[in-house]
């Protein structure tokens, strides 16, 4: 063992220890299931035993910490989701509001008189 690691320090390859693609990753995305079996799904999210007589078992640290993560991620959702609604919702506003000033500043132009008027009245 020694020898090879002597031998291996002293190579010029460098091992890399990072983890490439998890195996079947990109078949599990294009089937709408996680990137891998650990993140959700039943062997993830129910427990693994329960009493004989049928009642569950208490949650596990990993369920529970999984829930509470969920909880964090929905609320933050919910958040970012009215943000965006109340964002459209000023962005209308201040549309509508040009529009109005628009018009406003159209209506305090000089209206045609006499003539001008009876030509922009003929082709209606």
């Amino acid at each position: 063992h020694l020898l090879l690691f002597a031998a291996l320090r002293r190579s010029s390859r460098q091992l890399s220890t990072t983890c490439g693609v998890q195996a079947g990753e990109k078949w599990r995305k294009q089937h709408g299931l996680a990137r891998s079996g650990t993140e959700y799904g039943p062997l993830t999210d129910l427990p693994d035993w329960s009493y004989a007589d049928g009642r569950p078992a208490p949650p596990m640290k990993g369920h529970l910490r999984r829930r509470q993560e969920r909880e964090v991620t929905a609320r933050r959702i919910v958040m970012l989701n009215a943000e965006m609604d109340r964002g459209i919702n000023m962005w209308k506003e201040r549309q509508d509001e040009a529009k109005r000033a628009e018009e406003h500043k159209k209506s305090l132009l000089f209206k045609p008189k006499g003539k001008l008027l009876m030509k922009t009245k003929s082709p209606s």
